[in-house]
């Protein structure tokens, strides 16, 4: 009896909370009323707003979850500098990666770095020292060693892409390629965390073999295979808000700081958004520019319910936790000519494994500051741990690189916890292995006038940066051309006008005809060694 009443009462309370809930949604004079509505102000946000700007589109509402535009680029004061005041560090992006090349294309974040005179060191991947638990042991030999095959590997994904489209792990590939490392190994288990787990959050065996090859290679061979460490004390996310100051005015009402999303509906004729705080925009289209993770997560829900197509994609790809732990000392007892420390640990597989020094010259070098970075189950279990367990097992592996020194305990100790963040879910997308251009073009497909963007919906460059900005131009671009009419008399079905393509029915891999979302690029540049 208890169960059934508790059955009716529940009834009864979701009929009364949908009641309300639909009066509420039909009262549309409480919402705010715009063109355009773009959930999430990191790169891609800033980047579509951007693109309606220069459409002449001036109606349009960023509503963001923080209080600062900047997304996944987020930095938070640590430390202390000689004079008192705290130094910034990156929580999340670090990097421009692929600068650009004389006479060839060059990224736009990059372009934005330079525009604003971010301050920024080339990483200098050969300034690194090899350790395990012993203390230093050189294997840095293995580095070259996985390299030289890597290029074997390369070739071969592009062999394998061009024979029939089948996709298979990374691990497969660096097998065939040569790269096989035992499992006790722990050198060549470091090594390879090192070379792949560290770029693409996950392993090589849950990464796909042809469009991990490819996306590392449509960003470091088109722009360059430079990577430069921003280290700017005024945060990385200064291009992002520079660029938007360019077109938003002080205080911009446009731009709806502290905005937590709750429900997203959406139809063929617009879009509503609503809030926690009870208010709620009303547009004839919408830009979700939310994470991977926050989809995977249900932080915000959907009504209706995505279609079996988009949530397939959705939960198909996987969001990586990339998680930096950062330390400063009295002191730099390490070397300070040195940039990078790979540790190799003698039981598991990416613990704590890459370490980084901003003492290095041309960083901050009266720091002292450290961090070690772990990936995908290290970060979650990391993540998941109270800070002082995570600061015993850091510092006992640095006392391990370094049995002969007395290393004190760090005068600052922290790390980020983006797994858990509720407007992140994670760091960044990775593509797992067999998933065809087709699922991911469904990732990236709009349902009605609710349309998606992000570094995720990006097949190039999924995982970086630029590829945020070029999704959140194009989607904003595309429903510009939709809004100025200029596609009236073109197939809805065009990828330049009206929805993007998706496919209730999935096939086994993808025809090489699908590959020109790579705009342009022959096969064959996808995997031209660097």
């Amino acid at each position: 009896m208890f169960y059934k009443k508790g059955l009716l009462a529940a009834a009864l309370a979701a009929q009364t909370c949908a009641a309300s809930v639909s009066q509420a949604r039909d009262d549309n004079a409480k919402c705010k009323k715009t063109t355009v509505a773009i959930l999430g102000g990191g790169m891609a946000g800033v980047a579509a707003a951007q693109a309606l700007s220069n459409s002449s589109i001036h109606d349009f509402v960023i509503i963001e979850y923080r209080d600062t535009l900047g997304g996944r680029v987020a930095h938070t004061d640590f430390g202390k500098a000689p004079n008192g005041k705290p130094y910034t560090v990156e929580l999340g992006a670090n990097w421009v990666q692929g600068l650009g090349s004389p006479g060839g294309p060059e990224n736009p974040v990059w372009t934005f770095a330079k525009k604003w005179n971010l301050k920024n060191t080339y990483s200098d991947y050969s300034s690194i020292l090899t350790y395990n638990e012993t203390g230093y042991v050189d294997y840095s030999s293995l580095l070259d060693e996985f390299e030289n095959l890597y290029n074997d590997a390369s070739e071969a994904a592009g062999v394998l892409l061009t024979q029939n489209g089948q996709d298979q792990t990374a691990r497969t590939g660096f097998a065939l390629a040569g790269w096989r490392p035992k499992i006790d190994d722990m050198a060549r288990q470091a090594v390879e965390w090192w070379e792949w787990d560290w770029e693409d959050a996950y392993a090589p065996d849950e990464s796909s073999f042809i469009f991990g090859v490819a996306g590392e290679n449509l960003t470091f061979n088109q722009f360059s295979d430079e990577n430069n460490f921003v280290w700017d004390q005024r945060g990385y996310s200064r291009i992002i808000i520079k660029e938007a100051s360019t077109f938003l005015k002080d205080n911009d009402p446009r731009v709806q700081f502290n905005s937590i999303v709750t429900n997203v509906t959406y139809s063929d004729d617009g879009v509503t958004i609503y809030k926690e705080d009870g208010s709620c925009v009303s547009a004839a289209y919408a830009i979700c520019t939310f994470s991977l993770g926050v989809l995977q997560n249900n932080a915000v829900s959907f009504s209706p319910k995505f279609p079996d197509w988009k949530k397939t994609a959705i939960e198909k790809f996987t969001m990586g936790t990339y998680t930096k732990i950062f330390l400063q000392f009295n002191e730099t007892f390490w070397p300070r000519d040195t940039q990078y420390f790979l540790y190799a640990d003698p039981t598991t597989r990416g613990y704590y494994p890459v370490w980084q020094s901003l003492s290095a010259p041309g960083f901050i070098p009266e720091s002292n500051i450290i961090f070690v970075t772990v990936v995908s189950q290290e970060a979650y279990r990391v993540e998941r741990q109270s800070d002082e367990q995570t600061k015993e097992e850091v510092m006992a592996v640095l006392r391990q690189m370094y049995p002969d020194l007395d290393i004190p305990e760090p005068t600052a100790f922290m790390y980020p916890r983006w797994s858990t963040t509720p407007w992140a879910h994670g760091s960044y997308s990775n593509w797992p292995p067999s998933t065809t251009l087709e699922m991911h073009e469904n990732l990236r497909a709009n349902v009605d006038r609710l349309w998606f963007a992000g570094e995720a919906t990006s097949a190039e460059y999924f995982g970086f940066l630029h590829g945020a900005w070029f999704e959140g131009r194009d989607a904003a671009e595309q429903i510009a051309a939709l809004l100025g009419d200029k596609c009236a008399n073109i197939s809805d079905t065009s990828e330049d006008c009206g929805n993007r393509r998706y496919y209730e029915k999935l096939y086994g891999s993808s025809p090489l005809a699908d590959y020109s979302v790579f705009d342009g690029w022959s096969v064959s540049s996808f995997y031209e060694s660097s």
